[in-house]
């Protein structure tokens, strides 16, 4: 029989990942991707957006949604929601798990959101002012919801356990696998977790312009430049990753391959504003090695929230310096080539992190050749080969949420 120490100490090990990514759909083609270099910022081709002050996106390339949805659930269903069961199923597959193998209510889902179905809710709402009421699908009841991917994902894979939604804009991916090892930690033996997100409609893109930190510039190679003296803002981008999160000992009882640990996490907050203080990055990175029992030299690679923005980027460099000391440990934002994703993008650097402990090498921040003056960063600029056992994911939302994460090589 397991005791409370025992589920409250449970270690979470990653056995699954599917990822639906800018310049990437599938987690091979993604990761391959990565490495190369290869982005997949664009100009916006999900609507004319011609007369906006914001025209590149990260769209996922090459997704015909009939290819990876069942019919019946295409009408009811948001795109963003349909890259999140693409990736869901990917992971689950990837995992080699049977969901109906495992006692009954013993998986669940926990997924993050930004936004929840915004493009589907635009087209239900302009035929509601358009035409009238009799148009409006009844799937708009909760295709539009922020919980949505997590439900469909639980419907689709028959996943009756503990599930959930974390809204911590771009601190979700991290949260959200929290919450999934809290559920460990009571006794499930596998959650289906991270973030897949994406508001590219004209509602989505205005909402996101209005918080002033996406970039004008149309030139996709210096358009998102994070921690660089050009630095003007982020692109806004589609997709991330879905994690298959389960207890240690379960996984191994049933010979799966594992990715990784769940070493350490933490979340603060940031000071209210007009309050003065430290923002809460830092911090949150030093709770995240203090639970894997980690100093800071022991971490091979971070990587970074990059805002893109220089008063944003300016606190990341200053909490890194702080806690690794000048060009103390490598950093990088594969995100360039994505963009920010959101509700998705953590996870995505999870996926990212995993697969670097597993390859052995550190992915780039393309675009960016050196950082500004006075950043004492060691960033990544090109693919860097060498071992890498421990990584700390860093990611910020808006309204001061802050989390960082801790994975490890699995001994």
């Amino acid at each position: 029989m397991t005791t409370d120490l025992q589920t409250r100490t449970a270690t979470a090990v990653f056995t699954g990942i599917g990822v639906t990514a800018p310049n990437g759909l599938g987690t091979e083609a993604w990761w391959r991707a990565t490495l190369a270099g290869e982005s997949g910022i664009r100009p916006v081709s999900r609507f004319d957006a011609s007369g906006y002050p914001a025209r590149l996106a990260g769209e996922v390339p090459g997704f015909e949604a009939a290819d990876h949805i069942p019919s019946r659930l295409l009408p009811a269903t948001d795109h963003m929601t349909r890259l999140a069961l693409t990736a869901a199923k990917e992971a689950v597959e990837d995992s080699g798990a049977d969901p109906a193998e495992l006692p009954p209510h013993s998986a669940g889902v926990v997924t993050a959101a930004s936004a929840g179905g915004f493009e589907y809710g635009q087209r239900e709402l302009q035929a509601l002012w358009g035409k009238g009421g009799q148009y409006v699908s009844a799937y708009q009841s909760y295709a539009w919801f922020y919980a949505v991917n997590t439900g469909q994902i639980s419907i689709r894979h028959g996943l009756k356990g503990p599930s959930g939604v974390l809204v911590t804009e771009q601190a979700g991916g991290l949260d959200a696998v929290a919450q999934a090892r809290r559920q460990l930690r009571k006794g499930s033996k596998l959650i289906v977790t991270g973030g897949v997100d994406g508001a590219i409609c004209p509602w989505g893109w205005t909402a996101q312009l209005a918080g002033g930190r996406m970039t004008s510039v149309e030139d996709p190679a210096r358009a998102y430049l994070p921690f660089a003296a050009e630095a003007s803002g982020h692109v806004a981008g589609e997709g991330g990753a879905i994690l298959v999160l389960e207890d240690a000992e379960a996984a191994r009882a049933r010979g799966a391959r594992v990715y990784g640990r769940l070493a350490g996490y933490a979340a603060t907050f940031d000071p209210a504003p007009g309050r003065g203080g430290e923002p809460g990055l830092r911090r949150a990175a030093e709770l995240a090695l203090d639970e894997a029992s980690l100093a800071p030299s022991a971490i091979d690679v971070v990587f970074a929230d990059a805002a893109g923005v220089p008063e944003l980027d300016r606190q990341e460099a200053d909490a890194l310096t702080a806690l690794f000391g000048p060009r103390g440990v490598p950093v990088t934002a594969p995100k360039t080539m994505t963009g920010r994703l959101n509700a998705g993008a953590a996870s995505l650097d999870l996926a990212a992190a995993l697969l670097s402990v597993r390859d052995a090498v550190i992915p780039p921040t393309v675009n960016v050749t050196a950082p500004a003056e006075g950043y004492a960063l060691d960033l990544v600029t090109e693919a860097r080969r060498g071992p890498v056992r421990t990584a700390l994911v860093l990611a910020r939302g808006r309204g001061g949420f802050n989390a960082a994460a801790v994975v490890t090589a699995d001994d």
